[in-house]
């Protein structure tokens, strides 16, 4: 088979925003470097014309669907795209869409890859079932060794089955002396921050096992105590979850932190969102299977606190298991506003000599483990494997110095 003729197809629900659907379109844009083609199914998002731009062959697809007799039509309308586009691989990266996926993949006989992007929830037989299509594939990508112990106690999944490949970052994009100045600054003007007012920042969806409400928590027993310096961003749309949000505000309102936390919408340029603060929290009360935020900040220098659950442990150097000259940032109990007050203190009074030292460390970590350039070799390893390809190889060629 020639590499050139190397047809991957992956397919996703939406390209809003997340993980999952920022790895799409990486790989997506490394097959094609590789010199294959890619084609992509998704219904679209705000992230449509950034796929677009990588070249790949993009169809817009019911893919968001969990309707039983849609995914059976969703089925049929892949194994027709897959003989008709010459598709040699077939990689599913949320469980709904694999259920079709995995039905086209072995109606046509091609190789069916998945990638295990988060910490489903099982609390049924029926739920263990549909989440199980994620680890069905030939190979199963898990996005951190947290992933890879869950697939094997949930599903007896063998090792040999699962690749780990931490998502990766881009190093280049990520990266402080990369961001003008100006980006910074707009973006503190599109918050209210006064010149020189410091900015504690976390970067999620507003959804409650985000944990929005414990930073909100840990503002106001540090506003209680006159310790708060500067305002807390909250970075996130609320897709839907206006219940939760007004919660956030009516804590916010009973904690006297109007004017103090504010809740700033959808963030585009989050390289220069994390230049803007002095701290970026990661206040997950629920498993990250792998947590980009928490590696991003790294990359940027930024002083991270994460909660000491799924991934972030495997990201972040924290003490008691590092010492002071070795940490990268800082891991605290879930759902512990006190433990994440603590953690902010400590961050927040680093002289300029300490946080410089840390954030050279974070950036060290991040890129040498946790680069995109990395994420997207093994990736496309993982193609080689099961195509006896050398997509890797050809992209090792067409971009042989560090591109992330």
């Amino acid at each position: 088979m020639a590499d050139r003729a190397t047809t991957i197809l992956q397919i996703i629900p939406e390209l809003d925003t997340g993980g999952a659907e920022l790895s799409t379109i990486e790989i997506a844009e490394a097959v094609v470097v590789a010199g294959g083609r890619a084609i992509v199914l998704t219904e679209g998002g705000r992230m449509l014309d950034r796929l677009k731009a990588t070249g790949a062959d993009v169809r817009i697809f019911p893919a968001a669907t969990k309707n039983p007799a849609k995914l059976v039509a969703n089925a049929a309308a892949i194994a027709k795209i897959v003989e008709a586009e010459g598709v040699d691989l077939v990689h599913a990266r949320s469980r709904a869409p694999a259920w079709s996926a995995l039905w086209a993949a072995r109606r046509t006989g091609r190789p069916f890859v998945t990638t295990y992007h988060g910490a489903y929830n099982e609390n049924s037989a029926a739920k263990k079932f549909y989440n199980g299509v994620m680890a069905r594939g030939d190979l199963v990508i898990a996005n951190s060794g947290y992933t890879r112990d869950l697939i094997r106690a949930r599903y007896g999944t063998p090792v040999p089955k699962i690749r780990v490949i931490h998502r990766g970052v881009d190093v280049a994009a990520f990266d402080p002396d990369a961001v003008a100045p100006e980006r910074v600054e707009r973006l503190r003007a599109a918050w209210g921050v006064a010149p020189g007012e410091r900015v504690i920042l976390q970067a999620a969806r507003l959804t409650n096992w985000k944990g929005q409400h414990v930073v909100v928590e840990a503002a106001r027993r540090l506003h209680a105590q006159k310790r708060l310096e500067g305002v807390v961003a909250l970075a996130g749309d609320a897709q839907g979850r206006d219940a939760y949000v007004d919660g956030l505000k009516e804590a916010i309102r009973a904690g006297g932190l109007e004017g103090c936390v504010r809740l700033v919408g959808h963030v585009d340029d989050m390289p220069a969102a994390y230049l803007a603060a002095d701290a970026s929290i990661v206040a997950s009360i629920e498993p990250e299977a792998f947590g980009r935020t928490a590696v991003e900040s790294q990359a940027m220098g930024c002083p991270v606190i994460a909660t000491r659950i799924g991934a972030p442990p495997e990201t972040v150097l924290s003490p008691p298991d590092h010492s002071p000259r070795s940490m990268t940032g800082w891991l605290v109990p879930p759902g512990d506003g006190q433990a994440l007050a603590d953690a902010l203190l400590w961050a927040l009074s680093l002289d300029g000599p300490a946080r410089a030292d840390l954030g050279q460390r974070a950036r060290a970590h991040a890129v040498g483990a946790f680069s995109l350039r990395q994420m997207r070799l093994k990736t496309l390893q993982v193609y080689d494997e099961l195509l006896k390809t050398a997509l890797a190889d050809h992209y090792v060629a067409a971009r042989p110095q560090l591109d992330g």
